[in-house]
């Protein structure tokens, strides 16, 4: 089970990458497990928004702007503080996969930031 290999490892850092499951925060996992979220948080997350269905809602709201979010996790879908953003703009015509192919590319950018930003945050 992932929450034992967790308890006994403890590691620093814990780096979800589209992962789609709550996870069962324990109290010493606080400020140190990460996610990436490929919309602007708040909008556009929360259960079932992956994939997709991110960026087919990013379009049918007509926002001008999409991105991705790297955030803490807490014990709520999309929902812990907000570690950085990336931004780019909605195209007239764009399809999902094209938003999607953009935000991928922040994403790439955005994921690793954040880590480094985090990382130094815990160095005693």
């Amino acid at each position: 089970r992932t929450n034992d290999f967790l308890e006994e490892a403890k590691p620093d850092l814990i780096c979800l990458c589209g992962y789609l499951r709550l996870l069962d925060l324990q109290p010493w996992m606080e400020g140190r497990v990460l996610n990436i979220h490929p919309a602007l948080l708040p909008a556009h997350g929360g259960r079932g928004m992956f994939g997709m269905r991110v960026h087919q809602s990013v379009l049918e709201s007509g926002d001008s702007s999409s991105g991705c979010t790297v955030h803490f996790v807490d014990g709520e879908y999309d929902h812990g503080p907000t570690i950085l953003q990336r931004t780019c703009i909605v195209k007239e015509g764009d399809s999902p996969q094209n938003l999607a192919n953009r935000v991928f590319d922040l994403e790439c950018e955005a994921y690793p930031s954040a880590i480094r930003k985090v990382a130094a945050s815990l160095q005693p």
